[in-house]
């Protein structure tokens, strides 16, 4: 796909993540997911490798939703790739349905981990990865962070890890939005410069606007060093997308009524035009 394809794919996303979280009628986690979607976009558009008919595929590439949380934005790329189709994706948070507030493990709908706590994906991510090279299997393995999750000891552990095993088939990328669930990240736990952090534990670092495709194929793209696993720090909006939820806290988790459905279409029915 060029990089307008993937433009469309964005905006594809962005409809879709309204019309399932207004249609479930229930809360749902709309910041995050908004933040992330030109990451996953390109990601799936672009990077991953994978069947659509054999979501089992061995050779496959992984990816692994840290942020669990964003779970409308991995969702919504699974529905733009054809991995799942309407019908499975407009069950989102109803009765029965595969598709809740965080991802659950479900290879057959393209879904490789189940996520609930933060912090805990990275070291997911590098235990498939280590498997990969021990074994010599071709395939990849991608897995988003929130910056909030940062905070927290055990992402720093896996960091060191990774490195400390030359994992340069591993690719991370951090949703850098600046906001977690209780407010500012860097009031809560300022992360100061935390591309220069993840160089100082020898990672291949690539430091992007997170909205702009451009500049993630090119990191994305990269020629590999050797030895380093890759981390893409991409500074996001939550909310991108939707004037009233761009940095407002208050879209980390809530409900869409049908006044802001509406609002929030028409302008991206703007974006569209």
């Amino acid at each position: 796909m060029n990089y307008s394809d993937i433009e469309r794919m964005a905006l594809l996303m962005r409809q879709k993540i309204l019309e399932v979280s207004h249609h479930c009628n229930l809360s749902a986690h709309l910041g995050g997911g908004l933040s992330m979607v030109e990451i996953m976009a390109t990601l799936y558009a672009r990077q991953l490798r994978y069947d659509r008919a054999n979501p089992r595929w061995p050779e496959r590439d992984r990816f692994i939703l840290s942020k669990g949380h964003g779970v409308l934005g991995y969702f919504s790329a699974l529905r733009a790739a054809d991995i799942i189709d309407d019908a499975v994706f407009n069950t989102f948070q109803t009765n029965d349905s595969h598709l809740i507030a965080h991802p659950v493990m479900n290879m057959d709908l393209g879904i490789e981990s189940s996520n609930g706590s933060l912090g805990q994906g990275l070291s997911m991510a590098i235990g498939i990865a280590l498997a990969a090279k021990k074994k010599k299997q071709p395939f990849k393995t991608y897995v988003l962070l929130g910056d909030g999750e940062c905070n927290e000891g055990s992402v720093w552990e896996a960091i060191m890890s990774a490195a400390q095993l030359r994992l340069d088939n591993l690719v991370a990328m951090v949703d850098y939005n600046k906001l977690q669930s209780d407010g500012e990240a860097g009031q809560i736990m300022d992360l100061g410069d935390l591309a220069d952090k993840f160089r100082s534990f020898r990672w291949d670092v690539h430091e992007v606007d997170g909205h702009d495709i451009a500049q993630l194929v090119a990191a994305f793209e990269a020629p590999k060093v050797a030895g380093r696993p890759r981390v893409l720090v991409a500074h996001t909006v939550k909310g991108k997308g939707i004037s009233f939820m761009e940095n407002n806290n208050e879209w980390h988790h809530n409900r869409l009524t049908k006044t802001n459905y509406d609002l929030a279409l028409a302008e991206l029915s703007v974006m569209a035009d």
